[in-house]
C-alpha cells in the first residue's frame, strides 16, 4: 500500500530540506474501506507535514510515464509593471467592479 501512496508524492520534496519523499515518509495512521489516514514526514530532516485523508480504490496505480518537458512558446512573462498596474486597478475599484466582468450571452 505505502508503494502505491508514494506515487502521490513523488513529485514533491520537503520544503526544508528539498529531499524526495520515500514510502518511510508514509506512515498509515488508520484503514477503513475507501479511507486511509496518512501522516507525511521527511526522513532526512524530520519535517512533519501533518495528517492526510486519501480516498482510495481498487485501481491499480501504474508507474508514471516520465516524458522530457517541452519549451513552449507563448506571451510575454509578466513585469513588475504589470503588477503594479493590476493592482492599482483592483484597489481603485468601485461598487460598480462588476462592469468590468464580460457579459453572459
Amino acid at each position: 500500500m505505502k508503494k502505491k501512496l508514494k506515487v502521490l508524492f513523488e513529485n514533491l520534496c520537503c520544503s526544508v530540506c528539498k529531499n524526495g519523499f520515500e514510502e518511510e515518509s508514509i506512515t498509515i495512521k488508520r484503514q477503513e474501506d475507501g479511507l486511509l489516514v496518512i501522516n507525511l514526514s521527511c526522513t532526512h530532516c524530520g519535517k512533519n507535514f501533518g495528517v492526510a485523508f486519501v480516498g482510495i480504490n481498487d485501481l491499480d496505480v501504474k508507474e508514471p510515464q516520465i516524458e522530457p518537458l517541452e519549451v513552449q512558446d507563448g506571451p510575454e512573462p509578466i513585469t513588475y509593471d504589470d503588477v503594479i498596474d493590476a493592482h492599482r486597478f483592483i484597489r481603485d475599484l468601485d461598487e460598480h467592479w462588476h462592469e468590468h466582468l464580460p457579459k453572459i450571452n
